[in-house]
C-alpha cells in the first residue's frame, strides 16, 4: 500500500516542478508559445489532482494508527496545488489582460483596473477554496473517527461473543458434573438399600438358628 503511494508521491513531485517551471516561463514567452503553453499547464494542473485524489485514496486504505504520516503529507500537497493555481491564475490573468491589449487596444489605465478585478476575484475564489478544503478535511477526520469507532465496536462485539461461548462451554461442563454427581448419589442409595436388606436377611438367618438350637435342647 505504501509502495503506490511512493509512486503517486514521485509522480505529483516530477509533475509539479515541470508546472512550476513552466508557470515562470509564461509571461516571458512569445504571445504563440504563450498560448500553447497555458494549455499544457492546465492539462498537467488536472493531471496532478487526479494524482492528489490517487494518493488520498491509497492513504484511506492505511491503517488508522499509520495513517497520521501519510495525512500531514497529504495536506502539505494540497497546499503545493493550491498554491500552483493561484500562480497560474494570476499569470494567466496576465496572459488575459495582454492578449485583450493587444486585441482591443486599451489604455494602461483600463488594463490595471481590470487586472486589479480580475485579481480581487480570484482572491475570493481562494478564500472560498481554502473554506471548502478545510469542510473536506473535517469530513475526512470525521470519517477516519467513524472507522476507529466501527472497529473498536467489532472488537468489543468479538470479545463478547468469545465470553458467551466459553459461558456456554462452562454451563454445559455443569450439567455433565450435575449428571455424574446424581448417578454416584444413585449408586451410593442402592448400595446402602442392599447392605440394610443383607444386614435384615441375616438377623433373621441367625435368629431362625438360635431358635431351632433351642427347640432341640
Amino acid at each position: 500500500m505504501s509502495s503506490d503511494f511512493e509512486g503517486y508521491e514521485q509522480d505529483f513531485a516530477v509533475l509539479t516542478a515541470e508546472i512550476t517551471n513552466k508557470i515562470a516561463r509564461v509571461p516571458r514567452l512569445p504571445p504563440d508559445e504563450k498560448k500553447q503553453v497555458v494549455a499544457n499547464v492546465e492539462k498537467q494542473l488536472e493531471e496532478a489532482k487526479e494524482l492528489l485524489e490517487q494518493m488520498d485514496l491509497e492513504v484511506r486504505e492505511i491503517p488508522p494508527q499509520s495513517r497520521g504520516m501519510y495525512s500531514n503529507r497529504m495536506r502539505s500537497y494540497k497546499q503545493e496545488m493550491g498554491k500552483l493555481e493561484t500562480d497560474f491564475k494570476r499569470s494567466r490573468i496576465a496572459y488575459s489582460d495582454e492578449v485583450r491589449n493587444e486585441l482591443l487596444g486599451d489604455d494602461g489605465n483600463s488594463s490595471e483596473n481590470q487586472r486589479a478585478h480580475l485579481l480581487d476575484n480570484t482572491e475570493r475564489l481562494e478564500r472560498s477554496s481554502r473554506r471548502l478544503e478545510a469542510g473536506y478535511q473535517i469530513a475526512v477526520e470525521t470519517e477516519q473517527i467513524g472507522q476507529e469507532m466501527l472497529e473498536n465496536l467489532s472488537h468489543d462485539r468479538e470479545k463478547i461473543q468469545r465470553a458467551r461461548e466459553r459461558l456456554r462451554e462452562t454451563d454445559a461442563n455443569l450439567g455433565k458434573s450435575s449428571r455424574v454427581l446424581t448417578g454416584m448419589l444413585r449408586r451410593i442409595i442402592q448400595n446402602r438399600v442392599l447392605i440394610v436388606i443383607l444386614a435384615i436377611v441375616l438377623v433373621i438367618t441367625i435368629l431362625t438358628a438360635i431358635t431351632f438350637s433351642v427347640r432341640r435342647h
